[in-house]
């Protein structure tokens, strides 16, 4: 009985050194959310690296010793000792293989063997040149033929440039406006089936997820692009596999949680504060859960298939897009994807991105309209004929009504006041009408919808506060029917059943139930959770006639109604007020229209003010959407994380961003260019010899260069006022062109075009033959001395010719001191063809022929003492332009010294110097592609190396490796150096759970440059100031390392203004009295309260890493206080 031996390669491995799949899963309470020492597993589109090469870095440094230079001879301590010298060889016998070696070094005149040479297989590729240059050169070989040897001195030009490769093709549009024929057919048992007959595109992106195809849907608002998620999800749990919906909002989680566990049942939830059936095959899920999954190495990532990205495009929020690019990044290879988007214009190229990124290729699938069809109005309403009218703007087909917009004019016309009778004038939204005529126009037009069966509408205001202003303007009108009004009550009572009697009664309930109760509802971020959903719901089942909401109802719930009506055109964005985006505008509008129920949605536009520009409103419904672009920023939790997972760099995830895509899109295609200009350069040989009469040829071509270079920025001056006036007609000037070397040229016209001038010149050339015949090409372009300094003009052999061209200011590389006194415009009549028939070679006038003579005169005078004078830089005004005076200073100093050099004097110079450029060339695009290859030129490099230097002088990496503070810091969520900061320095230490709470509760609030409050704990107040002074030395350390604005600054970004509001919550004070202490709205408050919560479960976990019990207990009895009441309550949605 035997037996054999066989390695395991996975011994090994772990969770802490390792990002291979194959590793062991790790303990089963991180099996979900994974471990804060877990590493990453191996992103998509990478080569995974072997335990070894993870581990070579580590070994490589270790001391190496050359055993053959660097051993010691003497011992320690010891005078002498041996020296390891080899013995001389005596003279003796030569072995065989030594006289082989020999004689394989010689030609002896063999044909060579069809494999390519003894040890060589046949039709193998040769030997491949080493990154440090050509390969070995071959073995010289002896030539009787003196017109071979000519020859091959005479190549000394390089081979012609490799064709350029084709460009990678990482997505496919896939056509979605046709219908697939035999559908059921092709897929005669599907994974899900809908209870309707899918779209085109819905069908296309089945089969594609059929195939195993990652595909990206940017389709339009209300198509239908939750049915393709659907579809993902059903063909996960016929695989026994798992998928994960993730969305930008809890809200819509929260949402989706509940859609998806009504048609599939197995579905688990993970926001925040909340996990339900973490165990299920579905999760939903914000993306910075997933992300954080992801960095933390959760098994969970192993039984993925398939991940949907709902509201992609969120990728151009500013805060926010990071998460999207990084989570996209770091999903491993056998993840596919599925990208909801809204139409956007470069949804191709995102998804060329995404497919170079995963190296797969992504099918992108486009709505080409609406299903639901738009119609768009402007409202006056402030006249009894106008009062119940609609102005179109743009109908269901796309055509706009200028006719539409000057009856909506004119209605305002009517009776406005003197001071708005400008025609469209554009005015501050403010300033429109009084409460009482804007009550009117509301009542107006909700009459108006009534009527038309318009209704339900949603009103997008961007004020938080005139949405509640515009519900309680209008008063008691009621839009509910009597059984209507009962299922809103009997809704209400059962929702606010599970608050305690004062959170019935909070001013805010209060007043939304009587909203409510009539038809009208509010929705906005300062509306406590709970209303929000409570209208959302009761908007959905149709009890909610008209809802004023903010435009974070259309981002964040998928809710269409009847018709949109828009308070204002112009919003806030934080800094100005400016007009809404062609893309927010798309977005808000679309949710006009349902699907099945509705044949065309209707969007008004409110005119209580001036009525908007023709131009502004035409530009915002039909001009194009913003594109997908990169939010990418370098995070220090970012770099710590990556730094502690072994094989995986922050240099990575930047290379693969989309921000570095369209550098590196052609990565591959430059690799190859860089393979093929090595082997050009190995074509080309060893340059000869830089010695003797040649030594100074490399100095020489660097002057060349540099000399080309300066002139060239003079070129471009010559463009601009000053040039122009040195270049009048009349001027004689040196041309070199394609056509002409150094040819004098008569300037006779003068013609801008936008930024360029063309200047129409009389150049001296050869005359044509007489057999009509090309021109004779111009002498070979060597840059002697004399052709660079112009002392050497062309001159003609016979009669002078000439040729009219049209120069731009790049082919003057001369202008000379004299000016010919012509008439122009005669010499261009000459220079015109003649009608009728023309001769071959016409004789040139008159005019023609004395300017012709003279140019001819000048180019022969032009080598004597005190010939042909040339202005100085080419006659342009010195100015204050640094470029050009150096440039100026740069030719002078080169046109000194280029008489110097001994190379041009030999006589081969011209070859040696065509050679050597060529050489040159060939190096500096090599050199050109490594560098954009290379690490050195991301964009973010230069940042990246700086928070390095902030990180390092925290102490938080140290020797490359991550220190305590930097696996604290890597940890948190939110300012991480101010945070570790004060766990690190025993901030937190003397102070009790509720002052603690109400300290932390300055990194979730904004700031807004408010002093500290009064009346606190003497403690409280204490920790507040070191805690301002902890921010101050941060922002100033950043500041000192090129990050940042600046100490000031950094420390103003903390608020104060709900400090004392966190501080009594804590201690037990109830939310009514909570409401009226806070500065803010109760949604606010309620908002910073769960933010704070997730930063204490946070600190509790950092609090265990750096071995402190004591606070890790403090930061749990601190989150009990706060997680109670109407603060928690737990959303409709999960029930």
């Amino acid at each position: 009985m035997g037996f054999t031996e066989e390695l395991l390669p996975s011994v090994g491995l772990s969770a802490s050194n390792s990002p291979s799949l194959l590793r062991p899963p790790g303990p089963p309470g991180e099996g979900l959310r994974g471990g804060i020492s877990s590493c990453p597993f191996w992103p998509g589109g990478q080569d995974e690296p072997s335990l070894e090469q993870i581990r070579a870095p580590q070994e490589q440094q270790e001391e190496d010793v050359d055993f053959e230079t660097e051993l010691l001879t003497t011992p320690p301590g010891m005078k002498r000792g041996v020296e390891f010298k080899p013995q001389a060889a005596a003279g003796g016998p030569l072995s065989l293989s030594s006289l082989l070696e020999t004689l394989d070094t010689f030609d002896l005149g063999g044909g060579e063997e069809p494999g390519g040479g003894p040890g060589q297989a046949q039709g193998a590729p040769p030997a491949p040149p080493t990154e440090g240059g050509p390969g070995p050169a071959p073995p010289p070989r002896r030539s009787d033929s003196l017109e071979e040897l000519l020859g091959k001195e005479e190549a000394g030009t390089p081979p012609a440039p490799p064709p350029e490769p084709p460009e990678e093709v990482w997505a496919e549009m896939v056509d979605a406006a046709s219908p697939v024929e035999g559908f059921e057919q092709l897929l005669p048992d599907p994974a899900h089936k809908w209870p309707f007959r899918p779209d085109p595109f819905q069908q296309r992106a089945a089969l594609c997820l059929e195939r195993g195809h990652s595909v990206l849907v940017a389709a339009h608002t209300s198509a239908g692009k939750t049915a393709v998620a659907e579809y993902a999800i059903a063909l996960a749990r016929r695989h026994m596999t798992r998928s994960v919906y993730t969305s930008p909002i809890k809200a819509l989680s929260n949402q989706k949680f509940r859609d998806f566990r009504e048609t599939f049942g197995d579905v688990g939830l993970l926001t925040g504060d909340v996990q339900l059936r973490p165990e299920a095959a579905c999760l939903v899920m914000t993306t910075e859960i997933l992300r954080s999954m992801l960095y933390n190495g959760s098994d969970a990532i192993r039984d993925l298939e398939w991940v949907i990205f709902d509201e992609v495009h969120y990728v151009n929020d500013d805060e926010r897009g990071v998460v999207w690019e990084e989570v996209l990044i770091l999903l491993p290879e056998h993840v596919k994807l599925v990208l909801l988007s809204a139409t956007v214009p470069n949804a191709l190229e995102f998804a060329q991105w995404v497919g170079r990124t995963k190296r797969r290729c992504v099918r992108v699938l486009s709505t080409p309209r609406r299903p639901v069809p738009l119609e768009h109005f402007l409202f006056t309403g402030n006249s009894s004929r106008t009062r119940h009218q609609l102005f179109q703007l743009l109908g269901p087909g796309g055509a706009f009504s200028t006719q539409g917009y000057y009856a909506a004019v004119e209605a305002k016309k009517e009776q406005s006041s003197k001071h708005a009778q400008s025609f469209g004038a554009r005015q501050p939204t403010m300033a429109g009408p009084n409460p009482g005529q804007e009550r009117g126009v509301w009542l107006a037009l909700l009459e108006t919808l009534r009527e038309r069966e318009l209704l339900p509408a949603v009103t997008f205001t961007f004020s938080r506060g005139r949405c509640e202003d515009q519900a309680a303007a209008l008063g008691s009108l009621d839009l509910l029917s009597g059984p209507e009004r009962g299922q809103v009550r009997q809704f209400l009572t059962r929702c606010l059943a599970r608050l305690r009697g004062s959170d019935r009664r909070l001013p805010q309930v209060l007043q939304l139930s009587e909203l409510l109760q009539r038809g009208i509802g509010v929705h906005h971020g300062g509306v406590l959770p709970l209303l929000k959903e409570v209208v959302e719901m009761l908007f959905s089942q149709g009890l909610v006639k008209v809802l004023f909401a903010t435009e974070t109802f259309a981002m964040g719930v998928n809710m269409p109604a009847r018709t949109v009506v828009f308070d204002s055109i112009r919003k806030h964005d934080g800094n100005s007020f400016r007009d809404l985006l062609p893309g927010e505008y798309t977005q808000m509008s679309g949710r006009a229209g349902r699907r099945g129920l509705d044949a065309t949605g209707t969007v008004i536009i409110l005119c209580k003010g001036p009525v908007p520009e023709l131009s502004d409103l035409h530009r915002m419904m039909l001009g194009r959407p913003s594109p997908l672009q990169s939010r990418f920023r370098l995070t220090y939790p970012m770099i710590l994380l990556l730094l502690r997972a072994p094989a995986l760099r922050p240099h990575d995830l930047m290379r693969r961003s989309f921000a570095e895509f369209p550098l590196r899109r052609d990565a591959t295609a430059q690799t190859r260019r860089v393979a093929a200009l090595r082997e050009a350069l190995a074509a080309l040989g060893d340059p000869e010899g830089t010695t003797g009469d040649v030594g100074d040829l490399p100095q020489y071509h660097r002057a060349v260069v540099g000399l080309r270079r300066a002139r060239a920025v003079l070129q471009r001056c010559l463009a601009q006022a000053g040039g122009q006036r040195v270049l009048a007609p009349g001027r004689v000037v040196v041309v070199c062109t394609p056509r002409h070397r150094n040819a004098l040229g008569l300037v006779l016209q003068v013609t801008s075009g936008g930024s360029s001038r063309t200047f129409t010149t009389l150049v001296l050339s050869e005359k044509p033959p007489e057999n009509g015949g090309a021109p004779p090409e111009p002498p070979p372009d060597v840059p002697y001395p004399e052709d660079l300094l112009l002392t050497r003009l062309f001159l003609p052999e016979g009669p002078p010719g000439h040729s009219l061209e049209q120069l731009r200011p790049e082919d003057i590389v001369g202008v000379t001191a004299k000016t010919l006194r012509v008439n122009p415009e005669v010499l261009l009549q000459e220079l015109r063809p003649p009608r009728g028939p023309r001769p071959r070679s016409p004789p040139p006038g008159a005019g023609v022929g004395a300017a012709l003579q003279e140019l001819a005169r000048l180019a022969g005078g032009a080598g004597r003492e005190g010939g042909l004078p040339l202005l100085e830089a080419l006659g342009v005004p010195p100015g204050r332009d640094p470029a050009a005076l150096a440039a100026a200073a740069e030719l002078r100093a080169l046109g000194s010294a280029l008489r110097g050099f001994r190379c041009v004097h030999g006589p081969r110079f011209a070859q040696q110097y065509a050679q050597f450029a060529a050489r040159q060339e060939l190096l500096e695009q090599l050199e050109e592609l490594q560098f954009q290859l290379s690490d050195q030129s991301l964009l973010l490099l230069p940042e990246y190396h700086q928070r390095l230097e902030v990180l390092s002088e925290l102490g938080y990496i140290a020797g490359g490796a991550v220190a305590l503070g930097g696996r604290v810091a890597a940890l948190l969520s939110t300012e991480q150096l101010v945070l570790t900061e004060l766990l690190l320095g025993n901030v937190l230490a003397p102070l009790r759970p509720d002052e603690s709470v109400a300290l932390l509760s300055c990194l979730v609030t904004p700031g807004r440059g408010e002093p500290l409050p009064e009346g606190l704990p003497a403690t409280l107040t204490q920790a507040l100031e070191r805690l301002r002074a902890v921010a101050a030395r941060v922002g100033r350390l950043e500041q000192q390392h090129g990050l940042g604005p600046g100490p000031d600054d950094f420390v103003a970004q903390f608020g104060f203004s709900l400090v004392q509001v966190v501080y009594e919550w804590a201690r037990g004070m109830p939310f009514a009295d909570i409401a009226r202490l806070a500065p803010v709205q109760e949604g606010t408050v309620v908002r910073a309260i769960q933010r704070l919560e997730e930063l204490l479960r946070e600190l509790r976990q950092a609090a265990r890493v750096v071995g402190d019990p004591a606070l890790a207990a403090k930061m749990e009895a601190a989150a009990a206080m706060i997680k109670r009441d109407i603060v928690f309550a737990a959303s409709l949605y999960t029930q």
